[in-house]
């Protein structure tokens, strides 16, 4: 049976679960752009979260923290997929079949073109643009300083106006970034 200290633990966790458990998710979503690992890549990270909850309950920003786990994971599991794709294509090598000028005449939307991004630029435009963080809130969140983050957003920014091939990109951006509805995020201007 549990002591009280115990069970004040699992209280607060199961608080903080329920009050954070879907951006975490939608924050896996944005970084990897797969539906699927995104829950997934939540749930683990709450459930390092728990093994270390002493931890994080006396952390500063708990909620940087976790993003945190939630960025390392993500980035874990990008690697990975490209580990994997590289193995794959070096399996399939044997005939080399290249297109030259790919139509990129077509639609490419906002999570397209941020899958296109390096991670760390990712982030710190899913971070700073699509929940509102701030720079500081970033940082702390991926372990970088300010400057890292102010420089990789405007870096990723240009970007992603490049790949969507919109002068005017951060409206657009902002627009297709939109949470869904019922969810908060969004940058205000």
């Amino acid at each position: 049976m549990g002591t009280v200290v115990d069970d004040a633990a699992s209280v607060e966790f199961h608080a903080f679960f329920e009050r954070h458990y879907a951006e975490f998710s939608r924050l896996a979503y944005l970084l990897t752009g797969e539906s699927d690992a995104a829950d997934d890549l939540a749930a683990d990270a709450l459930l390092a979260l728990w093994h270390r909850w002493d931890r994080v309950r006396a952390a500063d920003h708990p909620v940087a923290y976790a993003r945190g786990v939630v960025a390392n994971l993500a980035r874990t599991r990008i690697r990975s997929a490209v580990r994997e794709r590289r193995r794959i294509a070096l399996f399939w090598s044997q005939r080399e079949e290249k297109t030259e000028n790919p139509d990129i005449a077509g639609v490419v939307d906002v999570q397209g073109a941020l899958r296109r991004l390096p991670f760390r630029k990712r982030a710190c435009v899913v971070l700073r643009h699509a929940f509102d963080l701030s720079e500081k809130d970033t940082a702390l969140a991926l372990g970088i300083s300010v400057g890292t983050v102010k420089s990789q957003t405007s870096k990723g920014m240009a970007e992603l106006q490049k790949l969507l091939g919109d002068p005017g990109g951060p409206q657009r951006v902002h627009v297709a970034m939109a949470p869904r509805a019922g969810q908060s995020g969004g940058r205000n201007r």
